[in-house]
């Protein structure tokens, strides 16, 4: 038996696989462990594109826009949506450690590619870029970023850079890769480019004060230098030099089935050829009788949805050719009585079958309701977003939407934008004509829907204007977190978190089992 114990311990110790991201293989004598390929590394991106937690769930439902509420047994899920939106997280919670796994994950894989002494230069430049992503990501949520050098020994632990130094890391090698990187031609929306360079540095200038502040303060004040604007507002400028970039004419155009060949704004985004799903934006929200039959879960905030002109504004309720003739839905926002095509003889739910109002498990009319309660909804209550509209064709038959093929959008022109009209605010200097409110009202004036009503225009924008309209404009795009924190509002009451919540939780906490692993990691202020 002993000698049965030391052979199965003997084999378990020789068949160890590498998981943990503190982990990196021996260096030999031939150099650092093998970089994966470039497009090995890319995939990296699909833990963010995938799933509808994790990174994306600890960007919205922080916020004021989403939220998970409980229906009976559904979605109670161990509290983890609860937390989230009450800001009562720890170091336990799962998709802080999940989140925390997959950016380690990204900078360890971009860091062998970025630091490949055979490569070649354009690859290594795509590697630095998305490096700087992911070192964009951690600075963020957590305000560390760990790096070990490729050529590190197995031993070694990994350097932690504060948020300060992380920060300087970054812009250094972002604006070191442009040169070798290629100019966006619309094919190539999926890889690193020199305009999603100059639109990560566009964001990070933009946020220099909150990334090298107070480190004890992660909620502000925050100090904007007039120069960190004005290289905000250079780097904006940079991308619309490229001349392919504009207002989408239609706002669901940026994010349709159609969304990689119709949008005129998307930057850098994850295509689902490469990898993406992108059924969870629906799937979140819809109810079980639609099609496809959803997971009815999440629901947009009644307080956010109030920000819209509903009767006016594409972003809140549009229609959209095929989807809305086939599913009987809008896009935007679901509110009020649900139709979906329904079979009059068997009342089974398919792409085909005529338009019938829908009902809930007990027969009901299935009416989406405008309040939720966190702890108590029924199955109807809450509005729904239908942000990514899927193709019906990917539904027809056994399909569940899966192939539809919408990009997943990271980086987007409009967004840029809305960065310089903030940066103008806060004392850079205008360029080309723009104002803050030429801006938003350029925007705007491209936002009415099917009816035609255009929106009320800004005669003279402040900074809550700009922050209002990139909650219209980018709602659901996981950039909402960031831009509460950065104007200083993120810890106030929302609805159904009455009470503001303590400063500290600007940042997320460091994992527990991170902590345990790498000494070099201090925990953050308040956990």
């Amino acid at each position: 038996m002993i000698l049965c114990a030391v052979v199965v311990l003997v084999s378990c110790n020789l068949d160890v696989q590498i998981k943990d991201p503190n982990v990196i293989l021996p260096v030999t004598a031939s150099g650092a462990p093998q970089a994966e390929s470039l497009s090995q590394i890319y995939n990296q991106l699909n833990g963010l594109t995938t799933d509808q937690g994790d990174w994306f769930g600890m960007a919205e439902h922080t916020t004021d826009e989403m939220m998970g509420p409980t229906r009976g047994t559904d979605w109670d899920d161990f509290g983890t949506w609860r937390k989230l939106h009450l800001h009562t997280w720890d170091g336990t919670h799962n998709q802080v450690v999940t989140a925390w796994n997959n950016i380690q994950s990204g900078l360890f894989q971009t860091t062998l590619l970025a630091e490949s002494p055979t490569a070649a230069a354009s690859d290594i430049a795509a590697a630095k870029f998305l490096r700087s992503f992911w070192r964009y990501m951690s600075m963020d949520m957590y305000g560390v970023v760990q790096h070990r050098p490729a050529t590190a020994a197995s031993l070694d632990l990994p350097q932690v850079y504060t948020r300060s130094q992380a920060w300087s890391a970054t812009v250094g090698e972002l604006r070191g890769a442009i040169a070798n990187l290629p100019s966006y031609n619309g094919t190539n929306r999926g890889l690193a480019t020199k305009e999603a360079a100059y639109f990560l540095l566009a964001k990070l200038y933009l946020n220099r004060a909150v990334f090298q502040g107070d480190p004890t303060k992660p909620a502000g004040p925050f100090t904007f230098a007039n120069s960190d604007m004005d290289s905000t507002i250079y780097f904006v400028d940079q991308i619309t030099l490229n001349g392919m970039f504009s207002i989408s004419n239609f706002y669901w155009d940026n994010f349709s089935w159609h969304n990689g060949t119709n949008s005129t704004e998307n930057i850098f985004v994850r295509r689902v050829q490469d990898g993406g799903n992108m059924r969870w934006p629906t799937y979140m929200g819809a109810h079980y009788n639609m099609v496809p039959s959803g997971w009815n879960g999440f629901v947009i905030l009644s307080d956010f949805y109030n920000k819209f002109d509903t009767l006016k504004d594409s972003r809140a309720y549009d229609t959209l050719s095929q989807h809305t003739s086939k599913l009987f839905r809008n896009v935007g926002v679901l509110t009020g009585l649900q139709y979906g095509p329904t079979d009059p003889g068997s009342g089974k739910h398919f792409v085909g079958a005529p338009k019938a109002a829908l009902t809930d498990r007990s027969g009901s009319p299935l009416v989406f309701t405008k309040s939720a309660s966190l702890f108590f909804s029924t199955e109807a209550r809450g509005y729904r977003a239908n942000k990514y509209p899927l193709d019906p064709q990917s539904m027809v038959g056994s399909g569940d939407g899966s192939s539809s093929t919408n990009d997943y959008v990271f980086y987007r022109y409009a967004d840029a934008l809305l960065m310089k009209a903030e940066a103008i605010l806060r004392g850079g200097a205008g360029t080309n004509g723009d104002t803050p409110s030429s801006i938003i009202n350029t925007i705007r004036g491209h936002r009415s829907n099917y009816k035609g009503q255009p929106l009320a225009t800004v005669s003279t924008a402040a900074l809550q204007d700009v922050l209002d309209e990139r909650g219209r404009e980018l709602y659901l795009e996981a950039v909402r977190r960031n831009d509460l924190v950065r104007f200083g509002v993120f810890n106030q009451p929302v609805t159904e978190r009455p009470v503001a919540s303590d400063p500290t939780r600007c940042l997320f906490p460091i994992p527990y089992v991170a902590l345990s692993s790498n000494p070099n990691l201090k925990q953050n202020p308040g956990y």
